[in-house]
């Protein structure tokens, strides 16, 4: 994971110093997602939990014609009752507290379009609080903390299109590939801890309204993420989020 980055670093090192630059475009602002969440486990059955926002901050820097770096960083947390997903289980009170980064580098292909690489992290840290029930006779209360991560590199195109006037239609593809870890701590016996690799992609399509006295961009549209996180050759837990997303920032130069 470390070399990636330093991979990384060093390719936007070398866009920028081939270019003598003596002013950057600077784009900052708050994203937010609305977004439902889906998990598939196959035989297991599927749970739908309730949608939540969640919210950060967006920025870009532009390096020069053809090249800027753009950052996002989402978080968020869903509560909700775990029986009312599953009637078999336990009684529940699950907080899963979600975190979902991007940082990439952007190349300009043409006037509309844009190829990209970069980083992506996602993590994820649940906290279920077990309460006793007639048919498992475990201790009156059990607390289970389980942490979620995945580190590593993606890659996609992003298109802007006129529409009329200062408003545009923006959309992005990417898929990813994570190298990831998983630690379960329950209270009443040792935690124990997995690695894997998971893979999916993200989709977004918005529309865009640029205010120019204010150069500020106000984007509203929504957002579909997928992907697979197989913990062996048996559990392939399938993650689907989706929702809508509202956007606001503000461009400047220094």
């Amino acid at each position: 994971m470390k070399r990636l980055l330093l991979i990384f670093f060093s390719i936007c090192i070398s866009a920028i110093i081939p270019h003598k630059v003596y002013a950057y475009d600077i784009t900052a602002g708050l994203t937010t997602w609305y977004a439902w969440w889906n998990i598939d486990q196959g035989n297991k059955g599927s749970e739908s939990i309730d949608p939540t926002f969640l919210y950060g901050p967006a920025l870009a820097v532009k390096i020069n014609n053809d090249f800027n770096v753009t950052f996002v960083f989402l978080y968020g947390k869903y509560d909700y009752d775990g029986q009312e997903h599953d009637p078999s289980s336990f009684k529940q009170k699950v907080t899963n507290k979600r975190m979902d980064s991007d940082l990439a580098l952007n190349y300009r292909l043409h006037d509309y379009l844009k190829a990209f690489a970069g980083l992506k992290y996602m993590a994820y840290s649940l906290e279920i609080n077990e309460r006793v029930t007639d048919v498992f006779p475990l201790p009156p209360k059990n607390t289970i903390k389980q942490d979620h991560s995945g580190f590593g590199p993606g890659i996609g195109l992003s298109a802007t299109y006129p529409i009329y006037e200062n408003m545009f239609l923006l959309a992005t593809l990417s898929g990813f590939y994570l190298w990831g870890s998983e630690e379960v701590k329950p209270s009443y016996q040792k935690s124990d801890k997995i690695n894997y690799t998971e893979y999916g992609f993200n989709s977004n399509l918005s529309v865009a309204y640029y205010i120019a006295p204010a150069s500020t961009v106000i984007s509203l549209g929504g957002r579909f993420q997928y992907f697979v996180a197989p913990y062996d050759d048996y559990i392939y837990p399938r993650h689907t989020f989706y929702g809508l997303t509202l956007t606001a920032t503000y461009t400047f130069s220094i």
